[in-house]
């Protein structure tokens, strides 16, 4: 085969400009001209790579097209590498036979003019799909929010939600899995059960996370005990053959869209999954809660609670209630925990009506700081009246976690009063398994460099209680109510016996121990027989505004 003529160039070039610009892209013709150019170039491999950046064509991590091989490349012909605005790097390489007729230059400048062209729209194909991948992935590659409501725009639009199952999960105590087997092999499993999610919804819908182990969904009727297995607990690999396998489970909220349905706003739906998902993570197991329409008066108080939230703290509605804590063997009062109580019109709220709602976003952590800013107050007040003070402990929830100047958050709010140190605590609930074992040491270790008193609340009632206190120092172990002796039990019985170990356990490693819950004298009567020392509950007081709790300080002793 000789020379290629001007005339066929031309007309290669014309076939070439129209079909990267036609709308849509035809790549079965791309494909047969790629391969009717190499044949006439007498060309014997054609490819194509791309990589987002240069770093990522050092590490080899892009991709690489080969429309064209007939098996016998042998040499290069013509290499181009070009480095576009963004970055991106496209490489173009022709290839010929070893014994390949020699080309002529201006054969080579056709072949460069051709190339480039077809450098350029591959890098505007990679980049469109790279911008749809950074617009509707996270930085891991997982469907995103908005990938999740553009699926939601197109099938309302198209009338074929009404039916559909949406869903919103929480993988149970995955931090706990990351400590067991690793950061890495965790994102692996992580990876793994998002890919089972998909197997089962069959490509009939779609599953995006929402971020670290919380995940939203929609899919078709008919493939509930598939996804519901999955949600339930299944064994998921994390390595490259599939024999190490962990059990993951979720707690999920479902929600059965009706027929027909329409949907006005996206949270139409995503407030009922996630009101559901919320009440099955406080349930035990791998559980699944069901949207109802009893469920709508909850919507409609959470909405109502979050609305209201920033007027009542402005007007001052939230109060400190104070429960003391006792010495029992000396008698006499040795702290207290502050509680909040919501007063409205005359009306005392109870806390589980709206704590956990202010639990779902950030307004807690503005109502942990305003708790604290008035028990500062408080604890000034009683200084300066010299009665004397006693360390109070407040509640911070995990939601502070992610405040890298959180210590320092709270020592302003202490400073800010001239308060001593010594007399606020800290407490922070031992069922943060959503946190990591790092951020609670770098808070623990940073409040009591400051000569803050730390506690960790609960303990007992999650899953990573020895961890807690082997990794962490903390100053008190409060022990949760849950696994303090009942009037009826019997001594010799297993929980008896636990709870014996877990007050040696603390006092061996130099633990302060609080015992919550104490309501009558013979549990009373057991803590004395186990040495503990400090209790609080409603055998001596329960939660007393702030009147009250000064009698208890100028009073000082308790009959025990």
């Amino acid at each position: 085969m000789g020379k290629v003529s001007n005339k066929t160039y031309e007309s290669l070039l014309e076939r070439l400009i129209r079909i990267i610009h036609e709308e849509p892209y035809d790549r079965e013709s791309y494909v047969d001209l790629i391969c009717e150019i190499c044949y006439i170039y007498r060309l014997a491999k054609g490819e194509t790579e791309f990589y987002r950046t240069p770093m990522f064509e050092q590490r080899g991590e892009g991709e690489v097209f080969c429309d064209f091989d007939n098996g016998r490349a042998d040499k290069v012909v013509l290499k181009i590498r070009i480095v576009s605005a963004t970055k991106a790097v496209i490489i173009g390489t022709l290839y010929e036979e070893a014994k390949a007729e020699e080309r002529s230059e201006e054969e080579i400048l056709q072949l460069d003019t051709m190339l480039r062209l077809i450098l350029g729209f591959v890098s505007r194909m990679r980049l469109l799909r790279k911008i749809e991948e950074f617009g509707f992935s996270d930085l891991d590659g997982f469907h995103n929010f908005r990938a999740f409501a553009r699926y939601l725009d197109i099938e309302n639009s198209e009338y074929r939600l009404g039916g559909k199952v949406a869903f919103h999960i929480d993988l149970h105590n995955f931090t706990i899995v990351n400590q067991e087997i690793g950061r890495e092999n965790g994102d692996l499993v992580l990876r793994n059960y998002y890919n089972l999610l998909q197997e089962a919804i069959c490509g009939m819908g779609i599953v995006a996370r929402l971020g670290g182990d919380k995940f939203i969904g929609v899919f078709d009727k008919g493939l509930e005990e598939r996804v519901y297995e999955v949600f339930s607990g299944v064994p998921v690999a994390y390595d490259e053959e599939g024999r190490k396998k962990i059990i993951i489970s979720a707690a999920a909220g479902v929600y059965v869209l009706p027929r027909p349905f329409m949907m006005r706003m996206y949270g139409d739906i995503m407030d009922k999954i996630m009101l559901a998902g919320n009440i099955a993570k406080n349930a035990n197991g791998g559980s699944i809660v069901f949207y109802d329409e009893k469920m709508k008066a909850e919507i409609n108080n959470i909405k109502k609670v979050q609305s209201s939230f920033r007027q009542a703290l402005k007007k001052e509605e939230f109060q400190v209630y104070y429960q003391p804590k006792v010495d029992i063997e000396k008698g006499v009062l040795t702290g207290a925990e502050a509680l909040c109580r919501w007063i409205k019109d005359g009306e005392v709220i109870p806390p589980m009506k709206f704590i956990p709602i202010l639990e779902m976003n950030t307004y807690i952590c503005d109502l942990d700081f305003y708790m604290l800013d008035h028990v500062c107050a408080h604890i000034r007040k009683w200084l300066d009246e010299g009665r004397g003070a006693v360390r109070v402990s407040v509640n911070f929830s995990r939601k502070h976690m992610v405040d890298i100047d959180l210590v320092d958050h709270i020592i302003e709010v202490i400073d800010k009063h001239n308060v001593p140190h010594e007399y606020i605590e800290i407490e922070l609930t031992e069922t943060t398994t959503d946190v990591l074992f790092s951020d609670l040491r770098r808070i623990v270790n940073g409040l009591q460099e400051q000569g803050v008193w730390t506690a960790v609340d609960d303990f007992g009632v999650g899953y990573s209680s020895l961890n807690l206190i082997r990794e962490i120092p903390w100053n008190v172990l409060k022990v949760d109510k849950s696994i303090v002796p009942m009037d009826d039990g019997n001594s010799d019985s297993v929980s008896n016996k636990m709870f014996g170990h877990v007050i040696s356990l603390a006092g061996d490693i130099g633990l302060q121990c609080v015992i919550e819950g104490v309501e009558t004298e013979k549990q009373l009567e057991i803590l004395k027989q186990n040495n503990c020392r400090i209790v609080q509950g409603f055998y001596f007081d329960k939660p007393l505004p702030l009147e009250e709790f000064e009698t208890r300080i100028d009073r000082k002793t308790y009959i025990v």
